[in-house]
């Protein structure tokens, strides 16, 4: 597979939804991940990421303004262990809850589908970060309907057990904007990751489309201890 140049993958696509990346710096020191939101209306876009104690969180930029909460507020980043879990929906509670309980990253996906927002049936689009002894290895998932479909649910789960430095893979909801809008198709795209955690929020944030950005959140994990470190960037503030 080709490797793609991820600013100018997005600059490409005005409307990606959300999107999550994974991968392993260029100088393989660190485990990358990103994530960020988009939005068409004023309660998709009426959205900031806010720091937890193991994670983040979406929140109304001004409350006033939710008009309703249902798929739009999440916590799309939880830490359990030594595991990152980075997904576009509540999904994130129910992998954490389900690997607390020794169940696998799969078989806690294989309890959700994709989201009730007919006619988009918009995918759950999900990733997990194992890093701990020097190690590192990550898995994505995508469930979707099938064309459309609501009657037929389709999971795919992809595993990257040898990262290579300087590359990641990168999925999203859906190929471009549309009416319904239509679903990402094919595995993760394969991208360069670069070594600097500002560079890349940089040149992530300012590919996004400007109309239709809303946050976008940026990890970098040391390998060798663990060490985190993350930018948050949010278009709008409470």
């Amino acid at each position: 597979m080709k490797k793609l140049d991820i600013y100018e993958e997005l600059k490409s696509n005005a409307y990606p939804g959300r999107g999550i990346i994974i991968g392993k710096s260029a100088n393989g020191k660190y485990a990358v991940t990103a994530y960020f939101i988009m939005g068409r209306s004023v309660n998709s876009r009426n959205r900031v990421f806010t720091e937890t104690e193991d994670g983040i969180k979406t929140e109304a930029a001004d409350p006033s303004k939710l008009s309703d909460p249902h798929l739009i507020i999440y916590s799309p980043v939880r830490v359990l262990g030594n595991k990152t879990i980075v997904t576009n929906g509540d999904q994130t509670d129910t992998i954490y809850e389900l690997m607390d309980k020794q169940q696998t990253f799969e078989q806690s996906l294989r309890t959700r589908e994709y989201e009730d927002d007919a006619p988009n049936y918009t995918p759950r689009i999900s990733g997990i970060m194992h890093v701990g002894d020097g190690m590192y290895n990550y898995a994505m998932s995508i469930l979707k309907s099938a064309d459309g479909d609501p009657d037929s649910v389709e999971r795919f789960t992809y595993s990257y057990s040898s990262p290579i430095a300087g590359c990641g893979h990168f999925i999203h909801t859906y190929m471009g904007d549309g009416s319904p809008l239509p679903s990402f198709e094919g595995e993760p795209k394969k991208i360069g990751i670069p070594d600097d955690i500002d560079e890349f929020t940089k040149g992530l944030w300012e590919s996004l489309n400007e109309d239709n950005k809303v946050s976008l959140f940026v990890r970098f994990i040391d390998i060798e201890t663990g060490r985190a470190v993350s930018k948050i960037v949010n278009k709008y503030t409470k």
